[in-house]
Protein backbone atom coordinates (compact mmCIF):
# COMPACT_ATOMS: atom_id res chain seq x y z
CA UNK A 1 0.00 0.00 0.00
CA UNK A 2 0.95 3.33 0.10
CA UNK A 3 1.35 5.10 3.13
CA UNK A 4 2.37 8.42 4.28
CA UNK A 5 3.48 8.98 8.02
CA UNK A 6 3.21 12.21 9.69
CA UNK A 7 6.27 13.37 11.86
CA UNK A 8 9.44 11.96 12.43
CA UNK A 9 9.98 10.94 16.03
CA UNK A 10 10.19 8.23 18.17
CA UNK A 11 6.53 7.19 17.18
CA UNK A 12 6.43 8.17 13.05
CA UNK A 13 10.30 7.14 11.94
CA UNK A 14 9.91 3.67 14.04
CA UNK A 15 6.43 3.01 12.46
CA UNK A 16 7.52 4.38 8.81
CA UNK A 17 10.56 2.40 8.31
CA UNK A 18 8.91 -0.39 9.97
CA UNK A 19 6.47 0.04 7.33
CA UNK A 20 8.73 -0.18 4.55
CA UNK A 21 10.37 -3.18 5.81
CA UNK A 22 7.52 -5.31 5.11
CA UNK A 23 6.89 -4.21 1.90
CA UNK A 24 4.43 -1.18 1.72
CA UNK A 25 5.84 2.36 -0.04
CA UNK A 26 6.17 4.63 2.85
CA UNK A 27 6.41 8.75 2.19
CA UNK A 28 7.12 9.66 6.22
CA UNK A 29 6.52 14.19 6.30
CA UNK A 30 8.19 16.32 8.71
CA UNK A 31 8.13 20.11 9.07
CA UNK A 32 12.00 20.30 9.05
CA UNK A 33 14.22 20.14 6.41
CA UNK A 34 17.37 19.94 7.61
CA UNK A 35 15.89 16.86 9.51
CA UNK A 36 14.64 15.31 5.81
CA UNK A 37 18.13 15.75 4.73
CA UNK A 38 19.91 14.07 7.50
CA UNK A 39 17.54 11.37 6.99
CA UNK A 40 17.99 10.70 3.09
CA UNK A 41 22.12 10.56 3.97
CA UNK A 42 20.79 7.63 6.12
CA UNK A 43 21.32 9.15 9.40
CA UNK A 44 18.47 8.60 12.35
CA UNK A 45 17.89 11.56 14.15
CA UNK A 46 17.03 9.58 17.60
CA UNK A 47 19.09 7.04 18.74
CA UNK A 48 17.59 3.68 18.68
CA UNK A 49 18.87 0.17 17.80
CA UNK A 50 18.57 -1.24 14.51
CA UNK A 51 16.75 1.55 13.10
CA UNK A 52 19.35 3.68 10.80
CA UNK A 53 20.32 0.41 9.05
CA UNK A 54 17.01 -0.35 8.10
CA UNK A 55 16.54 3.06 7.21
CA UNK A 56 19.49 2.88 4.72
CA UNK A 57 18.27 -0.50 3.39
CA UNK A 58 14.64 0.67 2.65
CA UNK A 59 15.59 3.81 1.41
CA UNK A 60 17.67 2.33 -1.26
CA UNK A 61 14.99 0.06 -2.01
CA UNK A 62 13.19 2.64 -3.02
CA UNK A 63 10.21 2.16 -0.58
CA UNK A 64 11.24 4.85 2.10
CA UNK A 65 10.92 8.58 1.06
CA UNK A 66 10.99 11.38 2.85
CA UNK A 67 10.09 14.95 2.65
CA UNK A 68 8.63 18.25 3.88
CA UNK A 69 6.01 18.62 1.35
CA UNK A 70 2.93 17.11 2.84
CA UNK A 71 0.75 18.38 -0.40
CA UNK A 72 2.23 15.53 -2.26
CA UNK A 73 3.00 13.10 0.05
CA UNK A 74 -0.50 12.93 1.41
CA UNK A 75 -2.98 13.41 -1.66
CA UNK A 76 -2.56 9.76 -3.42
CA UNK A 77 -2.27 7.75 0.10
CA UNK A 78 -4.38 4.52 1.07
CA UNK A 79 -3.41 5.61 4.66
CA UNK A 80 -2.27 8.30 6.23
CA UNK A 81 -0.67 7.77 10.11
CA UNK A 82 -0.63 10.64 12.46
CA UNK A 83 2.81 10.40 14.33
CA UNK A 84 3.33 13.61 16.12
CA UNK A 85 4.04 14.60 19.16
CA UNK A 86 1.05 15.26 22.38
CA UNK A 87 2.99 16.79 24.87
CA UNK A 88 1.99 16.99 28.03
CA UNK A 89 0.25 20.71 28.92
CA UNK A 90 0.99 22.38 32.35
CA UNK A 91 -2.68 20.63 34.03
CA UNK A 92 -1.69 16.99 32.94
CA UNK A 93 -3.84 17.51 29.48
CA UNK A 94 -2.88 16.17 26.26
CA UNK A 95 -1.84 18.95 23.47
CA UNK A 96 -3.33 18.65 20.74
CA UNK A 97 -2.23 21.25 18.44
CA UNK A 98 -0.19 19.13 16.65
CA UNK A 99 -2.73 16.53 15.36
CA UNK A 100 -4.81 19.48 14.62
CA UNK A 101 -2.31 21.02 12.51
CA UNK A 102 -1.84 17.55 10.40
CA UNK A 103 -5.66 16.86 10.09
CA UNK A 104 -6.39 20.05 8.79
CA UNK A 105 -3.39 19.47 6.16
CA UNK A 106 -5.06 16.35 5.49
CA UNK A 107 -8.66 17.76 5.38
CA UNK A 108 -7.26 20.45 2.27
CA UNK A 109 -5.16 17.85 0.43
CA UNK A 110 -6.67 14.21 -0.14
CA UNK A 111 -7.85 13.59 -3.46
CA UNK A 112 -8.76 9.74 -2.78
CA UNK A 113 -10.04 7.65 -0.29
CA UNK A 114 -8.37 6.80 2.64
CA UNK A 115 -7.97 5.99 5.95
CA UNK A 116 -6.66 8.28 8.56
CA UNK A 117 -4.65 6.70 11.63
CA UNK A 118 -4.30 8.25 14.89
CA UNK A 119 -1.05 6.54 16.21
CA UNK A 120 0.06 9.07 18.57
CA UNK A 121 -1.65 8.96 22.14
CA UNK A 122 -4.88 10.84 22.32
CA UNK A 123 -7.37 11.39 25.07
CA UNK A 124 -10.22 9.18 24.90
CA UNK A 125 -12.57 10.56 22.42
CA UNK A 126 -9.84 12.01 20.07
CA UNK A 127 -10.37 10.32 17.23
CA UNK A 128 -13.94 10.86 16.97
CA UNK A 129 -13.12 14.70 17.08
CA UNK A 130 -10.56 13.97 14.39
CA UNK A 131 -12.73 12.90 12.20
CA UNK A 132 -14.82 15.34 12.55
CA UNK A 133 -12.37 17.83 12.31
CA UNK A 134 -11.51 16.51 9.17
CA UNK A 135 -14.84 16.21 7.71
CA UNK A 136 -15.16 20.53 9.13
CA UNK A 137 -12.19 21.11 6.16
CA UNK A 138 -12.63 18.76 3.68
CA UNK A 139 -12.07 20.91 0.16
CA UNK A 140 -13.10 17.74 -2.17
CA UNK A 141 -15.82 14.98 -2.62
CA UNK A 142 -13.81 11.83 -0.91
CA UNK A 143 -14.25 9.18 1.77
CA UNK A 144 -11.96 9.83 4.55
CA UNK A 145 -12.23 7.47 7.56
CA UNK A 146 -10.53 7.54 11.09
CA UNK A 147 -8.63 4.83 12.89
CA UNK A 148 -6.93 4.38 16.02
CA UNK A 149 -3.79 2.36 16.36
CA UNK A 150 -1.79 2.91 19.39
CA UNK A 151 1.86 1.83 19.61
CA UNK A 152 3.05 -0.11 22.33
CA UNK A 153 7.18 0.30 21.62
CA UNK A 154 9.92 0.97 24.31
CA UNK A 155 12.64 3.17 23.33
CA UNK A 156 15.46 1.56 22.77
CA UNK A 157 14.04 -1.84 21.28
CA UNK A 158 11.48 -0.03 19.12
CA UNK A 159 12.18 -1.50 16.16
CA UNK A 160 11.90 -4.85 17.66
CA UNK A 161 8.59 -4.21 19.39
CA UNK A 162 7.34 -2.96 16.46
CA UNK A 163 8.14 -5.83 13.82
CA UNK A 164 7.45 -8.05 16.45
CA UNK A 165 4.68 -6.83 18.96
CA UNK A 166 2.79 -8.76 21.11
CA UNK A 167 -0.46 -8.23 19.33
CA UNK A 168 -1.60 -4.54 17.02
CA UNK A 169 -4.51 -3.02 18.51
CA UNK A 170 -7.32 -1.15 16.01
CA UNK A 171 -9.89 1.11 17.01
CA UNK A 172 -12.36 1.49 14.08
CA UNK A 173 -16.34 1.91 13.33
CA UNK A 174 -16.68 0.63 9.93
CA UNK A 175 -15.93 -2.40 7.79
CA UNK A 176 -14.01 -0.40 5.46
CA UNK A 177 -11.08 1.32 7.72
CA UNK A 178 -10.83 -2.16 9.81
CA UNK A 179 -9.99 -3.91 6.32
CA UNK A 180 -7.61 -1.38 5.28
CA UNK A 181 -5.57 -1.90 8.93
CA UNK A 182 -5.93 -5.41 8.31
CA UNK A 183 -4.26 -5.51 5.03
CA UNK A 184 -1.78 -3.26 6.17
CA UNK A 185 -0.79 -5.47 9.00
CA UNK A 186 -0.91 -8.33 7.34
CA UNK A 187 2.40 -9.03 6.12
CA UNK A 188 3.61 -8.35 10.33
CA UNK A 189 1.93 -11.75 10.62
CA UNK A 190 1.04 -10.82 13.77
CA UNK A 191 -2.24 -11.07 16.34
CA UNK A 192 -4.58 -8.04 15.77
CA UNK A 193 -7.08 -7.20 18.57
CA UNK A 194 -9.96 -5.54 16.28
CA UNK A 195 -12.10 -2.91 18.63
CA UNK A 196 -14.05 0.76 18.58
CA UNK A 197 -12.26 3.95 18.28
CA UNK A 198 -12.33 4.65 21.89
CA UNK A 199 -11.83 1.11 23.33
CA UNK A 200 -8.26 1.16 21.18
CA UNK A 201 -7.90 4.80 22.77
CA UNK A 202 -8.30 3.25 26.18
CA UNK A 203 -6.16 0.45 25.80
CA UNK A 204 -3.20 2.45 25.36
CA UNK A 205 -3.93 4.88 28.65
CA UNK A 206 -4.67 1.34 30.78
CA UNK A 207 -1.33 -0.46 29.70
CA UNK A 208 0.91 2.66 30.01
CA UNK A 209 -0.32 3.46 33.55
CA UNK A 210 -0.57 -0.38 34.71
CA UNK A 211 3.18 -0.87 33.81
CA UNK A 212 3.73 2.80 35.77
CA UNK A 213 1.65 1.32 38.40
CA UNK A 214 3.82 -1.77 38.83
CA UNK A 215 6.64 0.42 39.11
CA UNK A 216 5.77 2.37 41.94
CA UNK A 217 4.37 -0.98 43.85
CA UNK A 218 7.65 -2.44 43.80
CA UNK A 219 9.25 0.85 44.88
CA UNK A 220 6.76 1.66 47.34
CA UNK A 221 7.17 -2.16 48.61
CA UNK A 222 11.25 -1.18 48.15
CA UNK A 223 11.05 1.45 50.45
CA UNK A 224 9.21 -0.65 53.26
CA UNK A 225 12.07 -3.43 52.86
CA UNK A 226 14.78 -0.82 53.71
CA UNK A 227 13.07 -0.31 56.71
CA UNK A 228 12.02 -3.38 57.85
CA UNK A 229 15.27 -5.40 56.75
CA UNK A 230 14.06 -7.43 54.05
CA UNK A 231 15.82 -7.69 50.15
CA UNK A 232 13.39 -6.11 47.75
CA UNK A 233 15.67 -8.56 44.80
CA UNK A 234 14.58 -11.44 46.96
CA UNK A 235 11.17 -10.00 47.11
CA UNK A 236 10.88 -9.74 43.27
CA UNK A 237 12.17 -12.82 42.63
CA UNK A 238 9.82 -15.01 44.29
CA UNK A 239 7.11 -12.79 43.33
CA UNK A 240 8.05 -13.79 39.56
CA UNK A 241 7.11 -17.20 39.89
CA UNK A 242 3.42 -16.39 40.09
CA UNK A 243 2.66 -16.29 36.95
CA UNK A 244 -0.44 -13.75 37.90
CA UNK A 245 2.48 -10.96 38.22
CA UNK A 246 4.63 -12.20 36.01
CA UNK A 247 8.99 -11.17 36.75
CA UNK A 248 9.02 -7.96 34.38
CA UNK A 249 8.57 -4.56 35.84
CA UNK A 250 9.36 -6.02 38.79
CA UNK A 251 12.90 -3.79 39.47
CA UNK A 252 13.17 -1.50 41.89
CA UNK A 253 15.11 2.06 41.36
CA UNK A 254 14.55 6.07 41.40
CA UNK A 255 10.91 5.84 39.39
CA UNK A 256 10.26 5.91 35.81
CA UNK A 257 10.32 8.37 33.73
CA UNK A 258 10.30 8.27 29.67
CA UNK A 259 7.62 10.28 26.93
CA UNK A 260 5.45 7.72 27.97
CA UNK A 261 4.33 7.11 31.51
CA UNK A 262 4.88 10.08 33.13
CA UNK A 263 2.46 11.76 30.91
CA UNK A 264 0.11 9.01 30.21
CA UNK A 265 -0.79 8.65 34.22
CA UNK A 266 -1.61 12.67 34.24
CA UNK A 267 -3.39 12.36 31.12
CA UNK A 268 -5.57 9.14 32.54
CA UNK A 269 -5.85 11.36 35.79
CA UNK A 270 -7.35 14.39 34.05
CA UNK A 271 -9.38 12.91 31.79
CA UNK A 272 -10.89 11.05 34.66
CA UNK A 273 -11.42 14.22 36.52
CA UNK A 274 -13.16 15.43 34.01
CA UNK A 275 -15.94 12.97 34.44
CA UNK A 276 -15.71 13.74 37.64
CA UNK A 277 -14.06 10.44 38.51
CA UNK A 278 -10.86 9.99 41.00
CA UNK A 279 -9.01 7.05 39.42
CA UNK A 280 -6.96 6.78 43.09
CA UNK A 281 -4.39 4.15 42.26
CA UNK A 282 -3.01 5.99 39.19
CA UNK A 283 -3.02 9.25 41.62
CA UNK A 284 -0.75 6.78 44.10
CA UNK A 285 1.42 5.75 41.30
CA UNK A 286 2.46 9.47 40.17
CA UNK A 287 3.03 10.72 43.75
CA UNK A 288 5.32 7.68 44.53
CA UNK A 289 6.96 8.21 41.51
CA UNK A 290 7.61 11.82 42.01
CA UNK A 291 9.39 11.32 45.40
CA UNK A 292 11.19 8.14 44.52
CA UNK A 293 12.93 10.26 42.15
CA UNK A 294 15.30 11.95 44.53
CA UNK A 295 14.97 9.58 47.31
CA UNK A 296 19.00 8.82 46.93
CA UNK A 297 19.37 12.36 47.18
CA UNK A 298 17.96 13.04 50.52
CA UNK A 299 20.06 10.19 51.73
CA UNK A 300 23.16 11.86 50.45
CA UNK A 301 21.87 15.22 51.94
CA UNK A 302 21.26 13.60 55.03
CA UNK A 303 24.84 12.06 55.43
CA UNK A 304 26.84 14.97 53.75
CA UNK A 305 27.03 18.43 55.42
CA UNK A 306 27.28 20.49 52.16
CA UNK A 307 28.15 19.61 48.93
CA UNK A 308 29.48 23.17 48.57
CA UNK A 309 32.69 22.15 46.05
CA UNK A 310 32.63 18.60 46.65
CA UNK A 311 33.16 16.54 43.76
CA UNK A 312 30.28 14.59 42.05
CA UNK A 313 30.28 11.82 39.64
CA UNK A 314 27.49 11.34 38.03
CA UNK A 315 26.74 8.08 36.13
CA UNK A 316 23.79 8.00 33.24
CA UNK A 317 21.77 10.98 31.97
CA UNK A 318 19.00 9.71 30.14
CA UNK A 319 15.58 7.93 31.39
CA UNK A 320 16.66 4.48 30.64
CA UNK A 321 19.81 2.60 28.40
CA UNK A 322 19.44 2.49 24.31
CA UNK A 323 18.19 5.65 24.16
CA UNK A 324 19.50 9.50 24.24
CA UNK A 325 15.81 10.80 25.31
CA UNK A 326 16.39 12.73 28.45
CA UNK A 327 12.22 13.26 29.26
CA UNK A 328 11.19 13.01 33.00
CA UNK A 329 14.62 11.17 33.13
CA UNK A 330 15.49 10.57 37.35
CA UNK A 331 19.13 12.17 36.73
CA UNK A 332 17.41 15.88 35.58
CA UNK A 333 16.26 16.40 39.70
CA UNK A 334 19.06 15.20 40.75
CA UNK A 335 21.54 17.07 39.27
CA UNK A 336 19.10 20.22 39.58
CA UNK A 337 19.55 19.53 43.24
CA UNK A 338 23.29 18.99 43.32
CA UNK A 339 24.13 22.12 41.31
CA UNK A 340 22.02 24.17 43.48
CA UNK A 341 23.77 23.06 46.48
CA UNK A 342 27.21 24.05 45.28
CA UNK A 343 28.25 20.78 43.64
CA UNK A 344 31.34 20.17 40.89
CA UNK A 345 29.65 17.27 38.63
CA UNK A 346 31.24 15.23 36.21
CA UNK A 347 28.77 13.43 34.58
CA UNK A 348 29.08 10.68 31.96
CA UNK A 349 26.50 9.21 29.85
CA UNK A 350 27.74 7.48 26.76
CA UNK A 351 24.59 8.74 24.41
CA UNK A 352 22.72 11.34 26.63
CA UNK A 353 25.75 14.12 27.10
CA UNK A 354 25.12 16.27 23.92
CA UNK A 355 21.08 16.48 24.74
CA UNK A 356 21.55 16.88 28.59
CA UNK A 357 24.17 19.72 27.59
CA UNK A 358 20.97 21.75 26.39
CA UNK A 359 19.81 21.89 29.87
CA UNK A 360 23.12 22.46 31.43
CA UNK A 361 26.25 23.83 29.19
CA UNK A 362 29.35 22.86 30.36
CA UNK A 363 30.88 24.87 33.24
CA UNK A 364 29.39 27.36 35.65
CA UNK A 365 25.27 26.14 36.51
CA UNK A 366 22.99 27.49 39.18
CA UNK A 367 25.59 27.60 42.08
CA UNK A 368 27.83 24.84 40.94
CA UNK A 369 29.69 23.62 38.03
CA UNK A 370 29.35 20.59 35.79
CA UNK A 371 31.80 18.68 33.18
CA UNK A 372 31.26 15.50 29.92
CA UNK A 373 33.78 13.17 30.45
CA UNK A 374 34.11 10.43 28.47
CA UNK A 375 34.53 7.66 30.36
CA UNK A 376 32.97 6.44 33.84
CA UNK A 377 36.62 6.27 35.53
CA UNK A 378 37.25 9.72 34.46
CA UNK A 379 33.58 10.70 36.47
CA UNK A 380 35.18 8.62 39.25
CA UNK A 381 38.68 10.02 39.30
CA UNK A 382 39.46 11.88 42.99
CA UNK A 383 35.25 11.94 43.42
CA UNK A 384 33.94 12.81 47.03
CA UNK A 385 30.67 10.81 45.89
CA UNK A 386 28.91 8.95 42.82
CA UNK A 387 25.50 8.46 41.60
CA UNK A 388 24.19 6.03 39.36
CA UNK A 389 21.24 6.83 37.48
CA UNK A 390 21.19 4.40 34.39
CA UNK A 391 21.99 1.30 34.09
CA UNK A 392 24.20 1.58 30.97
CA UNK A 393 26.40 -1.47 29.96
CA UNK A 394 29.49 0.39 30.36
CA UNK A 395 28.68 1.71 33.72
CA UNK A 396 27.45 -1.49 35.38
CA UNK A 397 30.63 -3.55 33.95
CA UNK A 398 32.75 -1.14 36.02
CA UNK A 399 34.01 -3.58 39.02
CA UNK A 400 33.47 -2.35 42.85
CA UNK A 401 37.04 -2.33 43.15
CA UNK A 402 37.40 0.67 41.03
CA UNK A 403 35.25 2.99 43.22
CA UNK A 404 37.78 2.15 46.42
CA UNK A 405 40.17 2.76 43.91
CA UNK A 406 40.32 5.82 41.92
CA UNK A 407 37.66 7.69 44.51
CA UNK A 408 38.92 10.07 46.67
CA UNK A 409 36.11 8.47 49.20
CA UNK A 410 34.29 5.34 47.84
CA UNK A 411 30.95 6.32 48.90
CA UNK A 412 28.29 5.26 45.95
CA UNK A 413 24.41 5.88 45.88
CA UNK A 414 22.69 3.30 43.27
CA UNK A 415 19.33 3.96 42.17
CA UNK A 416 19.51 1.41 40.05
CA UNK A 417 20.39 -1.44 42.11
CA UNK A 418 23.61 -2.69 39.75
CA UNK A 419 26.10 -3.97 42.36
CA UNK A 420 26.03 -6.71 44.93
CA UNK A 421 25.85 -5.80 48.44
CA UNK A 422 28.37 -8.04 49.83
CA UNK A 423 31.00 -7.63 46.67
CA UNK A 424 30.71 -3.41 47.33
CA UNK A 425 31.22 -4.46 50.68
CA UNK A 426 34.70 -6.43 49.96
CA UNK A 427 35.35 -3.88 47.92
CA UNK A 428 35.54 -0.96 50.22
CA UNK A 429 32.51 1.70 49.01
CA UNK A 430 30.35 2.87 51.37
CA UNK A 431 27.55 1.71 49.17
CA UNK A 432 23.82 2.61 49.46
CA UNK A 433 21.03 1.11 47.07
CA UNK A 434 17.32 1.14 46.68
CA UNK A 435 15.50 -1.21 49.14
CA UNK A 436 18.08 -3.67 50.19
Amino acid sequence: MNISVAGTGYVGLVAGVCFAEVGHTVTCVDVDEEKVKLMESGVSPIYEADLEELMQKNYAAGRLHYTTDYKSAYKNSDAIFIGVGTPEQPDGSANLSYIAAVARQIAETVERDCVVVVKSTVPIGTNDKVEQFIQDFLVRDVRIEVASNPEFLAQGTAVRDTLRAARIIIGTESEYAEKVLKEIYEPFGLPIVSVNRRSAEMIKYASNDFLALKISYMNDIANLCELSGANIEDVAKGMSFDERIGGKFLNAGIGYGGSCFPKDTKALQYLARQYGYELRTVTAAVDVNKEQKTRLFQKANDRFITFNRLKVAVLGLTFKPGTDDLREAPSLDNVALLLERGADIYAYDPVGAENFKQKYPEGENLNGTITYVSSPEEALDGANVCFIFTEWPQIRSVAPRVYQETMRTPIVYDGRNLYDLKEMKRAGVDYYSIGR
